[in-house]
């Protein structure tokens, strides 16, 4: 027995050391990969995720098991997500109706003609290995013939711009839900992944690198503001609110802070008043109608173990799983900041802050609540008052 023990114990200490000296290397490979980074620590935790359908499902107060319903329901639960959010937001009566934006920008902004060599580098870093959309158009086919087909693809793009058309099966997408957590049986717990075709997602990197060109020369965005934007991160907006509290502990104040986290952000965004805060950004009547047919006629299927659902219509929000998502999301919220008053405010995609300090706890806590009141009317979830 002792000598069992004996050798178990080096055996321990062997894989012990073994899987420190591989997730030492696999860290150090991806340090400057912040995606690569989370991917490795994802693998460490042993979470399952499963994108398989549920034998049961249920919507209401009804639960079914067949597998043809069960996808329709997903569709209509993933279609509808940001309607529920508008319904259950309480909104005070005889508010005024929500502002556009707050500011006007002087800076105005045009569409540029897309080059050739542009999208043959674009469809040139396409993922092979990433899923085909509606159209069944293989990314590795358009990357091994990105020489040949640049051009008229090129073309389309720039046809795009002019008509301010998008064609609609760019604008269709296949929905796959992917279980997280908790009753199989809630479509709550499930995660929709949206496939979109990969020329549409080729089309909005471009037109998202005009655009993000033209905020980031201009200072569009606020100072608050580190989700999606190129030299910010989470580190850059840990280090702020850190520095700010250290501060106010160095000057013996009380601090406070209510941490804020968006229900269904990108789900719930109100085209309508998107459009506005374009439009006073100085974007041209020719990009307004452009980003309005964009957001128009979408839809989106769910499909999982080879049956597809029927099409329902997505009728707000930004795209899931689409490149410009990310940067309107950035744009919607950019006021927000504005309406901090006493307190301070950072934003981190659909994750807020909201911190004060002062002297008195008292003072801290009063201002912190008033703070957060006007927070909560200024996030723009309703275009009018009910």
């Amino acid at each position: 027995m002792q000598l069992f023990r004996e050798v178990w114990n080096k055996y321990t200490q062997a894989v012990r050391k073994t899987k420190a000296s591989f997730f030492k290397q696999k860290f150090a490979s991806c340090s400057t990969n912040s995606k690569k980074f989370w991917d490795t620590i994802k693998s460490m935790e042993n979470k399952s995720t499963s994108s398989q359908l549920p034998t049961a499902l249920r919507l209401g107060n009804i639960v079914t098991t067949d597998k043809s319903a069960i996808i329709e329901n997903f569709n209509k639960h993933f279609s509808t997500a940001g309607h529920a959010f508008h319904i259950a937001t309480p909104t005070p009566v005889n508010c005024p109706a929500p502002s556009t934006a707050t500011r006007q920008s002087p800076h105005h902004f045009s569409f540029t003609q897309i080059q050739i060599a542009d999208v043959q580098k674009e469809l040139q870093n396409l993922d092979p290995y990433k899923s085909a959309g509606l159209d069944n158009l293989d990314p590795l086919f358009l990357k091994l013939s990105a020489e040949v087909v640049a051009s008229p693809i090129t073309s389309l793009f720039n046809l795009s711009f002019v008509s301010s058309e998008i064609p609609k099966d760019w604008k269709a997408a296949t929905v796959i839900p992917l279980f997280k957590w908790g009753d199989t049986l809630d479509p709550n717990c499930y995660r929709p992944i949206s496939i979109l075709p990969c020329l549409s997602k080729a089309f909005e990197s471009q037109v998202n690198k005009q655009i993000t060109d033209h905020f980031e020369s201009h200072h569009t965005f606020s100072g608050m503001q580190s989700g999606f934007r190129a030299g910010h991160g989470c580190t850059s907006a840990t280090l702020k609110v850190l520095n700010d509290i250290i501060t106010a502990i160095d000057k013996r104040h009380y601090c406070a802070a209510v941490f804020i986290d968006l229900a269904k952000a990108f789900d719930s965004v109100n085209d309508n008043i998107l459009i506005g805060r374009l439009d006073s950004l100085g974007f041209s009547n020719d990009c307004l109608a452009w980003f309005t047919n964009y957001f128009s006629d979408r839809v989106q299927f769910v499909k999982s173990e080879g049956l597809l659902s029927g099409p329902l219509t997505v009728s707000m929000g930004v795209p899931q799983g689409s490149i410009l998502g990310p940067t309107l999301f950035s744009v919607y919220i950019n006021d927000v900041p504005l309406a901090g008053g006493d307190s301070l405010i950072h934003l981190y995609a659909d994750d807020t802050i909201l911190y004060t300090s002062g002297p008195s706890l008292d003072t801290v806590l009063t201002n912190l609540q008033t703070s957060f009141n006007a927070i909560q009317l200024s996030f723009p979830v309703a275009s009018n008052c009910s």
